[in-house]
């Protein structure tokens, strides 16, 4: 840490390193001064969540937001995300800044004032909206960034672009969205993005605390269908059925051994898991057909790609055996690439990391097996994703509950280190490169 930190004074002058470190004073003042008013909009966020590719409340209230800081605004991208510009007084490079702002159909359980009451149908299922993963506090802290950024546009050498994403979390079935759709509309692009940076907040880490990892950070994911053909039957004469729920069965327990006798786990991590299985309407009738809906996660391709040909193997000869067929659909739905943290881009921003949390406050962690879109971002430019704590502090985290629950819960008094966590990254890059 001692040699990164050595590194960065010696790609900054002595004058240069002394104004980053009056900006991060500047940034600290200017971010505290705005914690209410982020708190707030988080909350406002929250007590009214959208789901991928509907948050039309919730881009119009950002897109207001960044016009009156004089920001240039581009609205609509990737159906309703939300796109600001802001030009520095001083010519330097382009760092796009990011936040996700989809919620997730999930009923909240948390009491606070500002729950979702939110119902909606999804699937075909009415159900409650929530933001259980924070893309709520994302959104708040990324509108804050933004405006401490724009009360200090004449000091800034470049220009940042701040990135309003929907449907992190997946469109709608049979539309398109999230960061790949951006990409394809251009949104790198005019001007011409240099790096990406991006948070998460994480509800089992202690408020205060900012971890992050090289390399790769989150898992790919693909989704996958599986569909077993076989013979309808009364119950009462199995003999006469290709029952596809009892080859299902064999399926699950065999798709278990790919991690457990194919991965190496000494290199990288491995998931596959069955979350649905779908088959029959009556206790005496063995069905024709069994559907089965399922995820797998992977760090490498060359992992993925041993993943997908063997639960294909397994799915298909195991049909076959039972005398039935399997269709195997990878992926069904959706894809994400590797959440890769660019080595190099990452070692140069520990030193700004370091500075705005504390030295006792940055900690490398572990691989996450929860995937992020924000990878498809860093397939194009390089790009680091942090994570920023959430959790109230002397709390377990392996009793604080996970994102994707009712109970999610989030301490907002981590929002403050991560508006200038984000600031002052952007700022802190381009100092690098002047």
């Amino acid at each position: 840490m001692k040699l990164l930190y050595f590194n960065l004074l010696v790609l900054l002058s002595a004058p240069a390193f002394a104004q980053q470190k009056t900006l991060r004073a500047e940034v600290a003042v200017k971010a505290a001064g705005i914690e209410q008013k982020v708190i707030e909009w988080r909350r406002d966020f929250h007590e009214h969540p959208e789901l991928g590719n509907s948050e039309t409340r919730t881009a119009g209230i950002i897109a207001k937001h960044l016009e009156g800081l004089g920001l240039t605004v581009i609205t609509g991208v990737a159906k309703t995300g939300v796109v600001g510009i802001l030009k520095g007084g001083k010519p330097g490079p382009v760092v796009a800044l990011r936040a996700d702002m989809d919620g997730l159909p999930v009923t909240e359980r948390v009491d606070v004032p500002f729950a979702s009451k939110v119902r909606t149908t999804y699937n075909g299922q009415e159900v409650g909206v929530m933001h259980a993963c924070g893309h709520d506090s994302h959104v708040a802290i990324l509108m804050g960034v933004a405006e401490v950024l724009a009360s200090m546009k004449k000091e800034i050498p470049g220009t940042v672009k701040f990135i309003f994403q929907p449907a992190e979390e997946g469109a709608p079935v049979g539309e398109e969205g999230g960061a790949e759709r951006m990409v394809k509309e251009g949104v790198l692009a005019n001007p011409k993005v240099e790096v990406i940076f991006g948070l998460h907040i994480n509800s089992q880490t202690p408020v205060g605390d900012i971890t992050y990892r090289p390399g790769g950070t989150m898992a790919a994911v693909n989704d996958m269908q599986i569909i077993v053909n076989g013979k309808q039957a009364h119950g009462a004469y199995p003999w006469s059925s290709i029952d596809p729920v009892v080859i299902s069965a064999q399926i699950v327990n065999s798709l278990q051994t790919i991690v457990s006798r194919n991965l190496n786990v000494t290199e990288n991590p491995g998931v596959v898991t069955i979350g649905a299985i779908n088959g029959g309407i009556r206790s005496n009738i063995i069905p024709e057909k069994v559907e089965m809906l399922g995820t797998i996660r992977n760090f490498s391709k060359e992992d993925e790609a041993m993943f997908i040909e063997r639960i294909r193997t397994i799915a298909t000869k195991t049909a076959e055996a039972g005398g039935g067929t399997a269709e195997v659909r990878i992926p069904y739905t959706t894809h994400y690439p590797v959440t890769f943290n660019d080595v190099a881009l990452t070692e140069k921003m520990l030193p700004s990391l370091k500075a705005t949390a504390g030295a006792a406050h940055l900690q490398l962690r572990l691989p996450v097996t929860g995937a992020e879109d924000f990878s498809f971002y860093q397939e194009k430019v390089p790009g680091l994703f942090i994570f920023l704590g959430g959790m109230p502090k002397g709390k377990d985290p392996l009793k604080s509950p996970s994102h994707h629950t009712p109970d999610f819960y989030i301490d907002e008094g981590g929002f403050v280190l991560g508006v200038k966590a984000l600031a002052n990254l952007a700022l802190d890059y381009m100092a690098i490169k002047k």
